[in-house]
């Protein structure tokens, strides 16, 4: 998991009443040097929602189970966190 992103999820994500389930996915590198990290909706999902999570070096699927996206959407969309 890429450095920050525990707590984010535990902080931001976990206490969402309509998120169900949280799946980090792959990780891959990237030319990316942001110094914090960075959150963004890529797309819905037939179960939720896909967000990619961006931090030095390194970007992250984050799967979220859910039957609100949009939310999500409203929360991370194309400007990100």
């Amino acid at each position: 998991m890429i450095s920050g992103l525990r707590q984010f999820l535990e902080r931001e994500l976990e206490p969402l009443e309509y998120i169900q389930a949280i799946i980090p996915g792959e990780i891959n590198h990237t030319r990316s040097s942001l110094s914090r990290l960075q959150i963004r909706f890529k797309y819905t999902t037939l179960t939720g929602a896909k967000l990619l999570v961006y931090n030095s070096g390194a970007v992250q699927e984050v799967f979220v189970i859910t039957g609100e996206p949009r939310k999500l959407e409203e929360r991370f969309g194309l400007k990100g966190h």
